[in-house]
């Protein structure tokens, strides 16, 4: 197969050619042996967009279903999956309080400025929850995956953070941001062997057992605040042992081989998102992990559009003309990306022959409405594996500011993680199940 390039007409060419591939059966010589001739597992995919859309042009204002409300014009580019996307209207991030940080808290739900005696607190997320339930017996519990640090933080509404995916602790989990590193996350890298990854596991070991040491020596002279700290860094630190644990039990299962060459180096914008697309499917196809969140760049995108103007800028669009067409320029793209995702999601075969798309949750949207709006965020769903909900329409929940815990609690539920609660949610949504 051709290597990836930035080159558009050799990527069609590739995609073209990648479509057949991912359309194959599963195949066994690139899984985990013990997921072979099973029942296709569930999978959950949590994708972060930054900011939010323009209210007038994006956001259907009636409920009921496409077929007969229509779809708006920054929605139009999901047109062929119509029947397969679910919107959800009056969700609210009640633990959401900073605009500028839009991301922070999206999987969460934690009021990261709002405890006591704490600069900053957040909890886990929810993707961290699935992968404790779903990831047990994949290589990777779970992947998180972002863009590159110069196309994150407030210019991209994603705030502070380095995905979207926050651990047991509430310390955040670095993110694979690149897709040449998530293509030598998920295949062997010809350079390694055995022997280095022993070494560097012992390595990180030797460096965890020092910091250990020293910190177990200064504890008992730390005031109870400094002590409190020093144990969340610990925890911090088994969070990267029990990492540690799981490559070492990983280490005689082989990699696959890459189907194709690695990425370019230089993917960004429209053509980082879709290979970031691309690979997830491979890993969800080779049950390297059933558990995404991916936190998508925003600057890179509409800069490859021809759009100057950064995402923080362009979300202040107001009465101004140019922003404002930029703004649905820039709602159209999104929902194009996300029309493509789904389309591999259908295309790719799983470990049974059925559609990959059959088994997965797929949910795209972001913490913020529109400008620097908090309140009913943009929700959209899709996938096969949500049976007890019936997709196709728009749903405006009955109360104004359902808490989002809510909607991350009946996904949860759906890929068959048995839950009383999450954050601060008060219980599932009955509508979206009705």
């Amino acid at each position: 197969m051709k290597p990836f390039t930035t080159d558009n007409t050799n990527r069609r060419t590739f995609l073209r050619v990648g479509s057949s591939i991912l359309a194959l059966p599963f195949l066994e010589t690139f899984a985990n042996a013990s997921a072979v001739a099973r029942t296709p597992p569930k999978r959950l995919i949590f994708l972060g967009g930054g900011f939010g859309f323009t209210k007038d042009t994006f956001y259907p204002d009636k409920a009921g279903r496409f077929s007969e409300i229509g779809l708006t014009e920054g929605l139009s580019p999901l047109k062929r999956h119509m029947d397969d996307i679910t919107m959800v209207s009056n969700l609210t991030n009640l633990g959401a309080t900073d605009p500028h940080g839009g991301s922070v808290s999206y999987l969460t739900g934690a009021n990261v400025a709002g405890t006591p005696g704490k600069r900053f607190f957040n909890s886990i997320s929810c993707d961290q929850v699935a992968a404790q339930h779903l990831g047990k017996e994949t290589r990777f519990s779970s992947l998180s995956l972002s863009a590159k640090e110069s196309d994150g933080g407030q210019n991209s509404g994603h705030g502070s953070g380095l995905s979207l995916s926050w651990d047991d602790s509430g310390n955040p989990i670095p993110g694979v941001n690149r897709p040449l590193d998530l293509f030598y996350t998920l295949f062997a890298n010809p350079k390694d062997s055995r022997e280095a990854l022993d070494e560097r596991l012992k390595k990180r070991q030797s460096i965890l057992d020092i910091v250990k040491t020293g910190g177990v020596s200064i504890k008992r002279n730390l005031s109870k605040n400094d002590q409190e700290k020093l144990d969340e860094y610990f925890t911090g630190i088994r969070q990267v042992e029990k990492g540690l644990e799981r490559q070492a039990k990983w280490a005689d299962i082989p990699k696959p081989d890459a189907p194709f060459d690695a990425p370019g180096e230089g993917l960004t914008g429209e053509e980082e998102i879709q290979m970031m697309y691309d690979m997830i499917i491979i890993a969800l196809q080779t049950d390297a992990t059933r558990v995404l969140s991916y936190r998508q760049p925003v600057c890179s995108v509409l800069a490859g559009m021809g759009i100057s103007l950064k995402a923080h800028s362009l979300s202040h669009y107001g009465f101004s003309e140019p922003r404002t067409a930029a703004s649905r320029e820039r709602d159209k793209k999104c929902s194009a990306l996300f029309g493509h995702f789904i389309d591999r999601l259908k295309e790719a075969r799983d470990m049974d022959g059925s559609r990959l798309y059959d088994q997965s949750i797929v949910s795209y949207g972001t913490n913020l409405r529109s400008g620097h709006e908090l309140k009913n965020l943009p929700a959209l769903l899709s996938g096969g594996g949500t049976k007890g909900i019936s997709h196709g329409r728009h749903l405006i929940l009955p109360e104004k500011d359902t808490p989002l815990a809510n909607y991350w609690l009946t996904l949860l539920r759906q890929a068959g993680i048995e839950l009383d609660s999450f954050s601060h949610s008060t219980g599932d949504i009955p509508e979206l199940l009705a």
